[in-house]
């Protein structure tokens, strides 16, 4: 008869810390990642690639968003703004110096990282609240001056973007794209995964938690939440830099304020303070605003006053209820749920 112990125990401290712990977890990752840069960009059609692209840089921004907010404890409004900010850094390379695709990259995380810089500035002297105010005000002061940036952002009129170029071969295609979007994407989760759990990542959840007590026991904790506005800003420059050479032209209006207002929406679905918890999110909102758009026809059909127009009006309500559920039945997200199934896998058959 075949043994099947209950449960999984480390014996070392390599074992205890190492970031995929068992043989089941990483043939479950071997099994992701050929899902996703095998089956998924041959077998899917255009439209649910499109979808796909957008989740991938969804993904990225959200990981800038969760070192911020979810481990550092720093609420940030203004997220749109610092992704309008990378885009349009890497457009004006492209449209006006004509810059290459990856040549432009470093102007992008230049131009976001000093912006970061600035903001975080306030976070000496200001806390909780009025943090939130602050990124709320540079929101809007950023995207002010982009409007009125004259021929380097053009205005209303916007940025043309060429597609981008890797070895003589042009990414015009959504399967192009695809492994692109998603490569950027795999590799800024497993930074984003290894900077959480080293010694500035456990120096984020020290500020996050009590930053008296993280003062006291001698950590820098200007310098700290400095530097997690930085990074935060810095992973959404990549965002908008892929996100101006995807969709190959950037308008103002491609950053509203309400974006930055659903980043957190997808923290709180997901989970704050978790890696996997903003992949959720990402993948939850993205896909419910889908759902919703392939259901407005039927929806419409049966009652006639909810078509049309009302699905925009339709989705935010949508996502305004989901977060009310979370908030209430389940504060740590999906990330949690995911957790719990996992635990019982784990203690089988004794998973009480």
């Amino acid at each position: 008869m075949l043994k099947k112990p209950c449960g999984t125990f480390d014996q070392t401290y390599a074992q205890d810390m190492a970031p995929v712990r068992t043989l089941y977890r990483k043939i479950l990752l071997v099994c992701l990642f050929l899902c996703i840069f095998i089956l998924v960009p041959f077998l899917a059609n255009n439209y649910f690639l499109s979808v796909m692209n957008i989740i991938g840089i969804t993904v990225i921004a959200m990981m800038g968003l969760n070192i911020l907010t979810g481990y550092c404890g720093l609420i940030s409004v203004g997220h749109a703004a610092f992704i309008a900010v990378g885009a349009y850094a890497s457009a004006a390379l492209s449209n006006h110096l004509g810059f290459p695709f990856w040549a432009t990259l470093p102007g992008a995380l230049l131009a976001t990282a000093i912006l970061g810089l600035i903001v975080g500035l306030p976070s000496l002297r200001i806390k909780g609240f009025y943090v939130a105010v602050s990124t709320l005000a540079a929101h809007y002061i950023v995207i002010w001056l982009l409007l009125h940036g004259g021929e380097v952002t053009k205005g209303v009129w916007g940025l043309p973007c060429e597609s981008p170029v890797i070895l003589g071969y042009r990414l015009n295609t959504e399967r192009s794209m695809y492994f692109l979007i998603m490569a950027i994407a795999a590799l800024s989760t497993i930074l984003a995964f290894n900077l959480v759990r080293s010694r500035f990542g456990r120096a984020l959840v020290a500020v996050r938690d009590n930053d008296i007590a993280a003062e006291f026991m001698g950590l820098d904790v200007f310098r700290v939440k400095l530097l997690a506005f930085i990074i935060s800003s810095m992973y959404a420059g990549i965002a908008g830099w892929l996100q101006a050479h995807y969709l190959g032209m950037i308008t103002i209006e491609q950053f509203p304020l309400m974006d930055s207002i659903w980043y957190l929406g997808m923290l709180i679905v997901g989970g704050m303070g978790s890696i996997t918890g903003a992949i959720f999110g990402a993948f939850a909102f993205r896909l419910l605003a889908q759902a919703v758009i392939s259901l407005s026809p039927i929806v419409g059909q049966l009652v006639p006053a909810l078509s049309g127009s009302s699905v925009a009006g339709i989705t935010q309500v949508l996502f305004g209820l989901v977060i009310l559920f979370f908030l209430v039945v389940e504060p740590r997200g999906l990330n949690h749920r995911w957790q719990v199934m996992l635990a019982s896998f784990r203690l089988w058959p004794f998973p009480y």
